[in-house]
């Protein structure tokens, strides 16, 4: 019989040890795989919806909740500006392009944001049926909106006041559906985007100056508008957030739990070596007679040293698949209560390439950790271990 097969008929007769080897080495490379595809899809997804906005501006309170709100919509805005003040900081000579967004709607829990086309231009959203709005209450909806809702051109439909809450419905303001967006993968897809002054029409917002706005994304022309602005807006309502500089904030924040929960699972990982080292070591005393059997039958002391490392490496192979399939289980979970809450899809399951250096690494240390206990099969004494009968 070949010495892998042997090997793995070994390592199922001995189901508990081999279990505990297994489920050990399972759990660190599925924790640490999990924290790989979340954060491959957290980084993408960031990147893609911060793509080349350099500031926001908006009413003042806390910077990071201007970006989290206005930018990748999971939060609730810090407040209104006036758009006649909003107006002075987008005709700054320093800017090159400003994106305005007004809104405080839903629809089924959806964002209805007022905008220009501008908004979608920037995310390279074209209609795949339909057209782009032109008149106020018109709609374009984001292709993950569209799925969900069912939402079909030519359809109407009221909003709720509020982002997290549809119980308070306008029913005298009806919005039809002339567009729906094809996928983009950024936050696109999940809004329904408008004119500003359907915004304003719902909630009875007059002419003038008076008129709010809730945020402006702004296209830096000269890097000295990251220090000139937040000068000129000091007497004022309103702040600029950086984008790039709040979210390297939040990852720092994060920083500290992911690495102490990737030092956990490398202590089970590291753990679930020793167990297989033991395990082997273990069943190796238990079947030396069986070993010296197999030398008196003309196995050489290589063939036994391939069996028991090939032992370990069934063990090792079984336990990084399982925590493969595991962190993929993990991320299917884990998108489906973010998608509940936030209406993104992060289920990428995908290899990301440190799993591949995961995989290399556990196999390399697996097979160590099998090849110690198999280098005393070199040594077996035949005669005394058929002359002490086991």
């Amino acid at each position: 019989m070949k010495p892998a097969r042997l090997a793995r008929r070994n390592v199922l007769d001995r189901p508990l040890e081999t279990g505990l080897s297994v489920l050990l080495l399972a759990f660190g490379v599925g924790i640490i795989s999990l924290m790989l595809l979340m954060q491959r899809s957290l980084t993408e997804d960031m990147d893609r919806n911060i793509k080349d906005i350099d500031l926001v501006l908006g009413a003042k309170g806390s910077p990071l909740q201007l970006i989290l709100a206005n930018v990748y919509h999971v939060d609730v805005p810090t407040g209104n500006i006036p758009l006649a003040e909003a107006k002075k900081v987008m005709r700054h000579p320093y800017i090159s392009e400003a994106i305005p967004l007004a809104y405080g709607d839903n629809y089924e829990l959806y964002r209805i944001v007022g905008t220009e086309p501008s908004y979608a231009e920037h995310y390279g959203a074209t209609p795949s049926n339909g057209r782009m709005f032109e008149a106020p209450f018109e709609v374009v909806v984001g292709a993950e909106v569209a799925a969900k809702t069912g939402l079909d051109i030519g359809d109407t439909f009221y909003s709720a006041h509020g982002l997290t809450d549809g119980t308070d419905v306008h029913r005298d303001k009806a919005y039809t559906v002339v567009g729906i967006f094809g996928a983009t993968g950024s936050v696109i897809d999940q809004l329904l985007l408008t004119p500003i002054a359907s915004v304003w029409g719902v909630h009875e917002e007059v002419d003038g100056a008076d008129q709010e706005i809730t945020a402006v994304l702004l296209k830096k022309k000269n890097p000295l508008a990251i220090l000139t602005l937040p000068n000129l807006l000091r007497d004022t309502p309103m702040q600029v957030a950086l984008p790039a500089i709040e979210m390297n904030r939040l990852t720092q924040q994060f920083g500290i739990g992911i690495r102490t929960l990737r030092a956990v699972a490398l202590l089970i990982m590291g753990l679930s070596f020793v167990s297989v080292f033991i395990a082997l070591f273990a069943s190796l005393r238990d079947r030396r007679y069986e070993l010296a059997l197999m030398r008196t039958m003309g196995a050489t002391p290589r063939k036994l040293f391939v069996l028991v490392l090939f032992e370990g490496l069934w063990m090792t192979v079984a336990g990084i698949a399982i925590g493969l399939v595991l962190s993929r289980l993990g991320v299917v979970v884990l998108a489906n209560a973010l998608a509940d809450q936030f209406h993104y899809d992060l289920a990428q399951l995908a290899p990301v390439a440190g799993e591949y250096l995961l995989v290399a690494a556990a196999l390399f240390v697996g097979g160590l950790a099998a090849a110690l206990p198999a280098r005393s099969a070199l040594s077996i004494d035949i005669s005394n271990t058929l002359g002490q009968g086991r």
